[in-house]
């Protein structure tokens, strides 16, 4: 809620200073460039806008629960959705329909984008129709949950930069609260459900998902997920629901009330 966020917020933005020099948002323009990123892509909800999502298992990708729900808090039909893996210029690395998408079980919208309770549970896993198995576009392995003071970055695509991703390379953990990870990476409308990265072992891992974005003092700071007991029940969860019907008509999510599909904000200016 609002008082979380003036109460934790406010705290750890005095943190700030201490913490190293943040990079700035690059696009990753070229194949080059994008080399070890492909495997980010655009969600696009047709008749509505986008996220981000981030393939996890070759015919599994991760998100933010929200982006699964329409401005009414209807849950939004499988088939509006399709996942563009490494958009750039209009072109994608593999482009794939969705046959089914699970939100975490625990995860109750209420339109408060930053309850503690919603924060920490805003996962979702879509499947795929068919599974992305080329070479340069691994999925990416799953991070322990990072600790304050950690270096973490981020790609997403966002309002205003929605044909390519975009790449920040550095910003910081300020602290984590009952399951949430507040950091200091860049984000806007569209970055829902971006993967955050650590290296753990010499690998580039998703160690969150954002979930939403906040203002102190007039500076932005962004909400993620704690990845590590999350997602462990919502992939539980996934399998216990067996295959996906023909046609992807399965409903697994339980409706709830969402305001918007892009990342969430609230000023506590």
């Amino acid at each position: 809620m609002r008082s979380f966020i003036v109460s934790t917020v406010l705290f750890l933005a005095t943190t700030f200073t201490a913490l190293g020099q943040e990079s700035a948002l690059v696009t990753l323009e070229t194949r080059q460039d994008s080399e070890g990123w492909e495997a980010v892509g655009r969600l696009d909800i047709r008749g509505k806008g986008f996220c981000t999502a981030a393939l996890i298992r070759d015919r599994l990708i991760l998100t933010a629960a929200h982006c699964l729900y329409d401005d009414e808090g209807i849950l939004i039909d499988p088939d509006r959705f399709e996942f563009r893996a490494g958009l750039r210029d209009g072109r994608a690395s593999a482009t794939r329909t969705i046959s089914r998408a699970i939100a975490h079980p625990n995860y109750t919208p209420n339109g408060d984008s930053t309850r503690p309770s919603e924060v920490a549970m805003d996962i979702a896993v879509l499947e795929l129709d068919q599974p992305i198995r080329a070479t340069r576009m691994r999925p990416y392995l799953i991070a322990p949950r990072p600790l304050t003071g950690d270096e973490v970055g981020v790609v997403s695509y966002g309002r205003g930069r929605e044909d390519a991703p975009s790449l920040q390379e550095l910003c910081s953990v300020l602290g984590r609260q009952t399951g949430v990870i507040v950091m200091t990476c860049d984000v806007e409308f569209g970055s829902s459900g971006a993967p955050v990265f650590m290296v753990h072992e010499g690998e580039t891992r998703i160690a969150s998902v954002v979930s939403a974005m906040a203002h102190v003092d007039g500076r932005k700071v962004s909400l993620g997920t704690s990845l590590e007991g999350p997602l462990s029940a919502l992939l539980a969860h996934f399998a216990a629901m067996g295959p996906a019907r023909p046609g992807g008509s399965q409903r697994l999510i339980t409706t709830g009330e969402r305001n918007d599909t892009g990342a969430k904000f609230v000023s506590v200016d």
